[in-house]
């Protein structure tokens, strides 16, 4: 686009912010060209994705008023944070819709004053993050859509299913109550017409999703945590058991340094190790993070857990030998 003319769209674009409503003939007295120049000009703010809209009452274009925010007061720390989170973080969020966050974050940022946005520049300068592993949230947006939209509404959802024990797609009537972020991954819980049970499926395995016209009811109030329970991550397998682990030195601090779970007890030792101890609901998911700790931890209860990580352990050492 040329100067002159991204310039008269810029005009254009500020006259419809102010709420007045302008006409063409308005909008074509005030910039000096033809009508036919204004309809070019409001077809470029359209296909910018900017929500004009032609008021026939009034006889004027304006824009919507939502989609300009308002000026707000932040203080330093706030503003700091914000900016913080979206240009440091902003390719590492596990977040759909990153590019609207960072378009939010812009708008906000545009409106503070000189003073704070010079002050929050020069922070972010000497602030990195690094990002934690995830599944790649790309491509997730009309998927994380459909289904919040389907959640707002009570609407049922087609999908194409790509499970993790099958190689082939399967269909699946899901009637979608929460979504929700675990295990590196966006998962979407709801009442299966397939299963006729409460399911959780990853986002990422959605191959196709249609929002459809039949409404459901929530048979029971939902919650999250209720559908969790005491797992020790998304995967309850309906047994409670007392779990107890003690670290050696060498990872006691950072072991206990973490919140890993509701339930979370330590006991620290003269000798620099420290007892963990926890009432988790299944063995399978805590296995796999025990293991991750090597020979710097040794399971005291249950004999279960004991015996399978003295089992996966012996065979970790038969295929490495």
């Amino acid at each position: 686009m040329k100067i002159s003319r991204l310039s008269r769209v810029v005009r254009i674009l500020t006259l419809l912010q102010s709420q007045q409503r302008y006409s063409a003939d308005d909008l074509s007295g005030i910039l000096g060209v033809s009508k036919r120049t204004i309809y070019r000009d409001l077809n470029e703010l359209a296909a910018a994705g900017v929500p004009y809209r032609f008021d026939a009452y009034n006889g004027g274009y304006n824009i919507e008023p939502e989609y300009f925010l308002p000026p707000v007061n932040l203080n330093m720390q706030e503003a700091l944070s914000l900016l913080t989170l979206v240009h440091k973080a902003k390719t590492h969020l596990p977040m759909p819709f990153k590019s609207a966050a960072v378009m939010a974050a812009v708008k906000v940022e545009n409106n503070l004053p000189d003073q704070i946005k010079q002050y929050c520049s020069t922070v972010l300068k000497s602030i990195s993050i690094r990002p934690d592993s995830h599944v790649p949230t790309e491509g997730l947006d009309k998927t994380f859509a459909a289904l919040q939209n389907a959640i707002a509404k009570k609407r049922k959802v087609h999908m194409h299913y790509a499970p993790l024990s099958n190689n082939k797609n399967i269909t699946v009537t899901l009637s979608p109550y929460h979504l929700s972020y675990n295990n590196r991954a966006w998962y979407a819980i709801g009442l299966s017409g397939s299963h006729k049970e409460l399911r959780t499926f990853k986002l990422s395995r959605i191959k196709q999703i249609t929002v459809l016209d039949k409404c459901f009811v929530v048979r029971e109030k939902f919650t999250s945590a209720d559908y969790f329970g005491k797992a020790w991550s998304m995967i309850p397998e309906g047994r409670l058991y007392h779990i107890k682990l003690k670290f050696a030195k060498k990872v006691a601090r950072n072991v206990s340094e973490v919140r890993w779970h509701c339930s979370q007890k330590a006991t620290h030792h003269s000798d620099g190790a420290v007892t963990m101890e926890f009432v988790v609901d299944g063995l399978g998911e805590i296995r796999w993070w025990i293991l991750g700790y090597g020979d710097q931890v040794e399971v005291l209860k249950p004999k279960a857990l004991r015996d399978k990580i003295a089992k996966t352990a012996k065979e970790m050492a038969k295929i490495n030998a």
